[in-house]
């Protein structure tokens, strides 16, 4: 089904692959590399001259609304007058206002304010989810996309995107430049077809089963080519491609045709079509062939994308795989919660709780029609099971309704709404108590569909495609391939109204109106003020994590905080309370003697445990003053920042006092851009074991200057017995850009300064 080559591959006129190891004089790699599509659009992005080290300017920038406040606040901060790209503000997380009060609302308000102000593009709650609008409005043929939300992935279309941390589209609002390195490029070699009832999700969760644990796509771009491609409509391949994040890939391209410029003229836009191939000869740096016709109906387990099974398998190894699962949740949870997924088997089949097909993902026009297809004629039962269907965008809702696949699910027992991301992250349809959901959606991260684990409440979600899921529905909640069925599909063509958005969305084409007043409800917050990198750093350890992977969700959770995103001090409350609940107050209290610092005031007195501290490093460095020492806190994690672009990962620990992470590796690129880009210091120790553990202080003596002098490694000490024990940090790759936002504190404090 899967097979990932060893070393670089030439791709032959888009269809023949040649490991370079076997192609003998095929060509220079160095000069097929630029033979891939994603080498030539990032090129024609790239404005620094160096093939090396790019600096890409996008074409355009798309947020939501638990991150476009932040982004603009930071933005204005730093002088902002006016979108100077086509900037997209869609509103589909916080689409469910605070019971009670108007928080969420606020920040619609904000937005709606902030595109008439600076020139942007508005869309409403209940809309579309962002990434479905981007694809109807804004992807084309070549272009490049940025977005604050990690799932943003238009490949499929012909455009290169890339999903990242706020502070990168603040960076493009001032002019400035993404810089990196130029990335590696993978193909993913597509031959075959899919069987009849296989779906989008099930390809990509085989491709994420077999290239995450190894990291064999980390930070690079997929490009997808080969002669499968043709067999898969243009909503197959965007159900593909929005999961490709999940890889932790960079971005994703895919070869265009006719079925993709169909797309484009379905939506009246086809003169953003463009014909995208990889050059007769193109070097990629490495392969992963994929034989549709051999996938399966997948599913990953509890508690990441990548525990990957078929459905048969899980069938018939059920037993061990439901042991497997709550053993690996005792990592994540230890004796918090009780969890079991043993007593969900009755009558030796697996039997879920409740199934969700939704947002950018699974409520594509196809995932739906297939599931009502699916369910025609059949019914969800009256027990416990319940069925939600989210369409991604109001045109698609209309279109469902026009052609009679809405009144289909609803005959069935589903319960159709409108456009929510809210069920991928926690806000919407959230399960009860030790249930089990299956959901086509991104993530299934533990806690991430709203359980709390500090309440005692836990419950869990498996990825499946939709077709699966409404097999499973129509089979009264026990768990059922779609190719267990005998169905007929209609596949029902998709006809776009466009008059939908142009009735409700606003859209400024561009013109900035600087009389337009920027509305801000009362929990709209400044970002606090942020010192620049002092001379030296004393940081606790107040948090030490040796899970495998760490996510976003769990730096900071999701569902619980959406009305808090615009309030920094305020969200920050929440910041690891599902790892590590103790931290917010040992974080506060470290601050205690950095505040006491920045006031001038004699630091042992707000922290009294400091005196021992210091003592020890006027032991070593009598010469050291207390002007020229900063006091913070700092977290270990093995491997932390795995899925969200959210920034407030990070400034989250920032504005509570944090200066550092300590890692063995990052997860993502956009998280440890994040930390950089919130002043703080991303720093990477090897092996497992550790010099120090929470609890303990560490001493960066000159870390300033290290910083400066862009040395790779760092000395640290740890504070032990009154004394310094020495041992070596090291920083990773930096551009001059990312070493001088860590030296002036934050991003923020960069664009001041300049």
């Amino acid at each position: 089904m899967i097979r990932l080559y060893d070393g670089g591959v030439y791709l032959k006129d888009g269809e023949t692959i040649l490991p370079a190891a076997q192609a003998g004089g095929a060509g220079d790699p160095m000069q097929a590399r630029k033979g891939t599509m994603a080498s030539q659009i990032l090129h024609a992005h790239n404005t620094s001259g160096n093939e090396s080290k790019l600096k890409i300017k996008f074409d355009m920038l798309t947020s939501h609304d638990i991150t476009y406040v932040g982004i603009i606040q930071t933005a204005r901060a730093s002088g902002l007058e006016k979108f100077p790209i086509p900037y997209v503000l869609t509103n589909c997380h916080n689409s469910l206002c605070a019971v009670g009060g108007t928080i969420n609302e606020d920040d619609h308000m904000f937005g709606l304010s902030c595109a008439k102000r600076f020139g942007g593009i508005y869309v409403p709650p209940h809309q579309a989810v962002i990434h479905q609008f981007a694809r109807e409005r804004m992807a084309a043929g070549g272009r490049m996309i940025l977005g604050s939300d990690s799932h943003t992935r238009y490949g499929a279309l012909g455009t290169m995107a890339v999903g990242e941390g706020g502070p990168e589209l603040v960076k493009q609002l001032l002019g400035q430049t993404y810089d990196i390195d130029a990335p590696d490029v993978v193909a993913i070699y597509l031959k075959g077809e899919p069987a009849r009832g296989v779906g989008p999700q099930d390809v990509a969760l085989a491709i994420i089963g077999a290239v995450f644990k190894c990291g064999y796509v980390n930070n690079k771009v997929m490009e997808f080519v080969g002669p499968g491609v043709k067999n898969l409509s243009a909503d197959f391949r965007i159900g593909v491609d929005v999961m490709t994040t999940e890889t932790t890939c960079l971005s994703s391209i895919w070869t265009t045709d006719e079925k993709i410029r169909e797309f484009y003229g379905t939506h009246g836009r086809e003169e953003d079509y463009r014909e995208l191939k990889p050059a007769a000869l193109a070097y990629y740096e490495g392969c992963v062939e994929v034989d549709l016709s051999k996938v399966e109906p997948m599913i990953a387990m509890p508690f990441h994308p990548s525990n990957t099974y078929t459905i048969r398998e899980l069938k018939e190894n059920l037993t061990d795989i439901l042991h497997d699962v709550e053993e690996k949740a005792k990592v994540s949870f230890g004796e918090k919660v009780s969890f079991s997924l043993a007593d969900k088997v009755q009558g030796g089949r697996l039997y879920v709780d409740q199934g969700i097909i939704a947002g950018c993902a699974g409520g594509g026009f196809e995932n739906i029609c297939a599931a009502a297809d699916i369910l025609k004629g059949r019914d969800t039962g009256n027990g416990a099971f319940t069925l939600s269907v989210y369409p991604a965008s109001t045109p698609i809702y209309r279109e469902l309704a026009v052609n009679g696949r809405m009144a289909d699910l609803i005959e069935a027992g589903a319960v159709v709404k409108t456009a929510f991301c809210g069920p991928c992250f926690g806000a919407g349809d959230t399960p009860a108590n030790n249930a089990f959901s299956i959901r086509h959606s991104t993530r299934n991260f533990p806690n991430r569909e709203g359980s709390k684990v500090q309440s005692g409440q836990i419950a869990s979600v498996a990825l499946m495609d939709a077709r699966s899921i409404a097999a499973t529905a129509a089979n009264g909640g026990f768990l059922t391939a779609a190719t267990e069925l005998d169905v007929e599909y209609t596949a029902p063509k998709y006809h776009f109204d466009s008059r939908i958005y142009d009735r409700r969305v606003f859209d400024s084409h561009g013109q900035a109106d600087p009389t337009q007043p920027i509305v801000q409800g009362p929990n709209i917050k400044e970002w606090p003020a942020m010192r620049e990198l002092p001379e030296n750093l004393a940081l606790k350890v107040v948090c030490e994590i040796h899970d495998p992977v760490t996510t976003t969700d769990e730096l900071i959770p999701s569902g619980e905080t959406s009305s808090y995103r615009s309030n920094p001090l305020g969200l920050a409350e929440f910041a690891l309370s599902r790892k590590a609940p103790d931290y917010v107050g040992l974080a506060k209290e470290v601050q205690l003697g950095e505040k006491a610092l920045e006031q001038g005031s004699d630091p042992v007195s707000a922290l009294p445990e400091f005196a021992a501290v210091l003592e020890a490093i006027r032991t070593e460095a009598p010469e050291m003053k207390e002007e020229q020492l900063g006091i913070g806190s700092t977290i270990f994690a093995v491997k932390p920042g795995d899925g969200s672009a959210r920034e407030q990962a990070a400034s989250c620990q920032k504005v509570l006092g944090g200066w550092a992470n300590i890692a063995n590796g990052y997860a993502t690129k956009r998280y440890r851009s994040n930390l950089i880009n919130w002043g703080m210091l991303p720093l990477l120790i090897d092996g497992e074991e550790l010099p120090f553990a929470k609890g303990d202080w560490l001493y960066l003596p000159k870390i300033r200057e290290a910083v400066e002098q862009k040395a790779s490694e760092i000395e640290a000490c740890v504070v032990r017995d009154g004394k310094l024990e020495h041992f070596t940090l090291k920083m990773g790759a930096l551009t001059d850009d990312e070493r001088q936002i860590i030296l002036d504190g934050c991003l923020i404090n960069f664009n001041r300064v300049k």
